[in-house]
């Protein structure tokens, strides 16, 4: 199994194995060190760090917030993963020489032009949709991909299933070629 793949990027097939063996070690590390198993997802850390700015700016909404006085607005471990996430990606993609910044990706710019704003909103409300979804599916793709796999979860299963064919249809909806 070649390391890397030709066009620089990291081979598919490590990464996955890679990733695998972060979601056994992270369930057995919590078990050990917390006493209860935490697997991995990234959905909650953003209601969190949305939770934690909020404090900032209107601490009396997040105290009544119902949502936040069950779910504990804290930096965990999920928290400092997924930061992890964004810094190992740009050490990753700076040492196998593949970053590149660009305001607007080329299949973006060829779909709906060069403006850096449109992608931005764009970009925005994507997001919106994406964490609207994942609260409802109680969870993100990662965690129901990740996790919820890994303990054979149906509504995993079911939630990933809806994540793939809505995914495949709204790019096609947004990426359609124009006749």
């Amino acid at each position: 199994m070649k390391r890397k793949t030709d066009d620089g990027g990291w081979s598919p097939y490590l990464a996955g194995a890679l990733v695998g063996l972060l979601a056994i070690v992270s369930a057995y590390a919590t078990t050990q060190w917390m006493g209860k198993t935490n697997y991995l997802g990234a959905s909650t850390t953003f209601v969190r760090a949305a939770g934690i700015f909020e404090q900032k700016v209107a601490s009396e909404h997040v105290a009544e917030n119902e949502y936040f006085t069950k779910t504990k607005i804290k930096i965990d471990w999920q928290f400092m993963l997924v930061a992890g996430i964004f810094l190992g990606a740009l050490i990753s993609s700076a040492t196998d020489k593949s970053f590149k910044a660009e305001g607007v990706p080329p299949i973006w710019k060829e779909r709906f032009g060069p403006s850096i704003g449109k992608r931005a909103v764009g970009s925005f409300f994507g997001g919106i949709v994406a964490m609207v979804g994942a609260r409802l599916a109680d969870g993100c793709p990662s965690g129901h991909g990740l996790s919820g796999m890994m303990q054979l979860s149906v509504s995993s299963v079911i939630a990933l299933a809806m994540f793939f064919i809505f995914g495949v249809l709204v790019a096609n909806l947004v990426y359609q070629r124009r006749s």
